[in-house]
């Protein structure tokens, strides 16, 4: 499982200490596949980062007991001077995996071809991006960390990634933090809406769209 327990996370400011999470408490189960919700600014972010480990809380604890992914698609542990298939051999030696027989999944996953013996500093930002989820799916996770709509490649490529992610491992645990209640909908069995540093949990959907139109001011959801 994971837990987060009263977790508190404040950043300095010109202003002084703002607090972006105010004793925010959740538990994610294996297998659960949690939306949360939340306008641009919420926090949406700074809680998939304390999620994933990049980040401690200012207060408050973040328990794991299931191994947690990075945010999909993010590409920014990658050594700019090393190639793609470098990349992939480190993080592999990261998670105590051989990455002798992941290559080829990669490879053809990415559609880098020969780039992927390529510097990553030479890659555009869809590359990477693709590398990165590529990588990602060789790891196995427990728990996958999805920042906002994963939005990798053109339309095709975007669908391999569903199949990939939702389908193929559907028994996986799935955090999915965005402000697209269609998407949220699609692909989560219940919710939490982030609002004013506060974390409010639903097990209905439905409930959890209602509450968030509410605290957003927009009409409600139908």
């Amino acid at each position: 499982m994971i837990v987060i327990d009263n977790v508190v996370k404040e950043y300095p400011t010109h202003r002084g200490m703002k607090r972006v999470l105010d004793h925010v408490n959740l538990t994610v189960k294996p297998g659960q596949q949690i939306g949360i919700l939340g306008r641009n600014g919420a926090g949406k972010s700074t809680m998939i980062r304390l999620i994933s480990g990049a980040e401690l809380p200012t207060a408050g604890t973040v328990k794991r007991t299931m191994s947690v992914s990075w945010p999909l698609a993010f590409g920014g542990a990658f050594q700019n001077g090393l190639t793609g298939y470098d990349n992939l051999r480190f993080i592999c030696r990261v998670y105590g995996i051989d990455p002798s027989d992941k290559l080829d999944f990669v490879q053809d996953f990415s559609e880098l071809g020969m780039y992927i013996r390529e510097p990553v500093k030479s890659y555009s930002s869809g590359m990477r991006a693709r590398l990165a989820f590529a990588i990602s799916m060789v790891i196995d996770f427990d728990c996958y960390l999805i920042d906002e709509v994963i939005a990798v490649g053109d339309t095709r490529f975007h669908e391999k990634c569903m199949i990939e992610l939702f389908e193929k491992r559907a028994d996986r645990a799935k955090i999915i933090v965005s402000h697209d209640v269609t998407y949220v909908h699609r692909h989560c069995d219940s919710a939490a809406v982030l609002s004013g540093g506060q974390l409010s949990y639903f097990e209905d959907l439905e409930d959890a769209f209602r509450h968030y139109d509410y605290v957003s001011g927009l009409p409600s959801y139908s």
